[in-house]
C-alpha cells in the first residue's frame, strides 16, 4: 500500500525515476480496484460510473509513474508514445517497463534502490 500512496502524492512528477516494485504493485493495486468496482456496479446493475471515475482520477499519476519508470531505464519519458502503435507498441513498452534499473546515476537522477 506504501507503494501505491508514494505514486499518488507524487501526483503529476514527471521528474525522477521509479523502481519496478513502485510501476508494478501500482498496477496491481489499480485492476483489483478496478475489478472490484465492476463487481460492485454488476452485483446491484449500475453503469460503472464509479470505475471511469477512479481511472480519470487516476490517469495523471499512471502517466507520471510510466514516465518515471522509463527515466528509470535510462530511455526518455516519451516513449510511452510508442503504446500507439498496435500491438508492437505495447509489447516494446511492456519489456521497457519489465527491464531492471540502470547501475548507479543517469541523466534523471540516482537509482531509488539505493
Amino acid at each position: 500500500m506504501e507503494w501505491y500512496l508514494k505514486v499518488l502524492q507524487n501526483y503529476a512528477g514527471f521528474q525522477g525515476r521509479a523502481r519496478r516494485k513502485e510501476y508494478w504493485i501500482f498496477f496491481l493495486l489499480n485492476f483489483i480496484i478496478g475489478l472490484v468496482l465492476g463487481f460492485v456496479s454488476g452485483l446491484f446493475g449500475i453503469p460503472n460510473i464509479l470505475g471511469y471515475l477512479y481511472a480519470l482520477a487516476v490517469l495523471i499519476p499512471s502517466i507520471a509513474l510510466v514516465f518515471r519508470r522509463l527515466h528509470d531505464t535510462g530511455k526518455s519519458g516519451w516513449w510511452i508514445l510508442i503504446s500507439f502503435v498496435p500491438i508492437a507498441g505495447t509489447i516494446i513498452l511492456l519489456v521497457f517497463m519489465c527491464l531492471d534499473s540502470d547501475e548507479g546515476t543517469n541523466q534523471y537522477g540516482t537509482n531509488p534502490k539505493y
